[in-house]
């Protein structure tokens, strides 16, 4: 028989469903699905391996200042300075400290298991009792726990729970059934922004929204420095991270005329409480860690876009609303241009993306 038609048996037999050639697929498949894990486990692990020594090196150089406190203080910023310009932010002072500390709660390598990511040590970091970190170590092995299921059950204090509990069937059997809901595959190891900045990778931009959400980001971004109001664009789906869990806003600008940054944040659905609290959080966290002294109040800037309306919504801390009704309205566009630009821009990419009328 030729190539040519044992080729097209086996594609008949694939089609047809024959078990042969099934089991055949099934083995080049698993075969194939093994490696991608093997070698997304390989990446994280190289990268857990790599900040333990990190932390390692931390605390061999701190042995060697003469005031160690202070001396370890101003050696991790220094450090993370001339880091981030090379490597990138995953290496601020906080991460720095995470790395410190996990090589002093787990100071044997070959301990540490590769089975689990930069965040599962992380949370594990804030485990104080060492025989509940060793549980939690161990549960998320046998459980294969994602760092969502690891989170879940610290802070619902599983082990604290099942120690004092003299029937520890229910409490063994809530975590699991509560665990399943957060599995992950490890595939999504390559997604995590830990391991996207250890290899020197940008975040992939579809991940966080979609077509036509990317499409009106786009014209908004032109719309507002087309203005000439002073708005200078910073960046877009800006990631921010608050403990373990990462967020990305839409737009960010600074107004250089105002001193102030804003954050854009759009959705393409029916505004919720959620979006309104998301930004509340995005504000504070900018008032926080990214705005200078000098710098007037962050302003939120929530865009709703449903198909027959829009909804503008501003946010602001409490304490500044006079500031923003008084100042920030002569530079910031009116809600009635944001509603005319943003419908304008939806009517000509529905035409050319084939969604109108949908």
């Amino acid at each position: 028989m030729g190539q040519v038609t044992k080729a097209a048996k086996i594609m008949s037999d694939v089609i047809n469903g024959k078990k042969s050639t099934l089991d055949f697929y099934t083995r080049i498949k698993s075969i194939l699905e093994t490696a991608r894990n093997n070698a997304y486990r390989a990446v994280n692990f190289a990268m857990v391996a790599a900040y333990w020594n990190v932390g390692r090196e931390i605390i061999e150089e701190e042995q060697r200042g003469k005031e160690k406190a202070e001396y370890g203080r101003r050696l991790i910023v220094g450090l993370s300075v001339k880091l981030i310009a090379e490597f990138g932010k995953g290496f601020d002072v906080s991460n720095l400290w995470h790395m410190r500390q996990f090589y002093l709660l787990f100071p044997i390598l070959d301990a540490v298991r590769r089975e689990l990511t930069w965040t599962h040590y992380r949370l594990l970091l804030k485990v104080d009792n060492a025989a509940a970190r060793a549980f939690y170590v161990q549960e998320s092995l046998e459980g294969n726990w994602s760092t969502r299921q690891l989170e879940r059950q610290i802070n619902s204090f599983y082990y604290e729970r099942l120690l004092t509990s003299r029937d520890k069937l229910p409490v063994k059997k809530e975590a699991a059934d509560n665990a399943k809901k957060l599995a992950i595959e490890p595939k999504d190891i390559i997604k995590d922004p830990y391991v996207l900045e250890f290899l020197d990778l940008k975040n992939n931009v579809k991940h966080t929204e979609s077509a036509l959400e990317s499409a009106i980001i786009g014209k908004l971004q032109e719309f507002l420095l087309e203005l000439g109001k002073g708005f200078c664009f910073i960046a877009r789906q800006k990631r921010i991270s608050a403990d373990n869990d990462h967020f990305y806003i839409d737009l960010v600008f600074y107004n250089h005329i105002l001193k102030c940054f804003l954050l854009i944040d759009l959705k393409t659905g029916k505004l919720t409480h959620q979006d309104i609290g998301q930004m509340d959080f995005y504000v504070r966290y900018f008032e926080k860690n990214v705005k200078a002294k000098n710098d007037n109040p962050t302003i939120g800037l929530i865009l709703c876009t449903e198909k027959n309306d829009t909804i503008v919504k501003y946010s602001v801390l409490k304490d500044s609303r006079q500031l923003f009704a008084s100042k920030y309205k002569l530079y910031l566009p009116s809600e009635k241009e944001l509603k005319r630009e943003i419908k304008r821009e939806r009517e000509i990419l529905a035409l050319e993306m084939g969604l109108k009328g949908e």
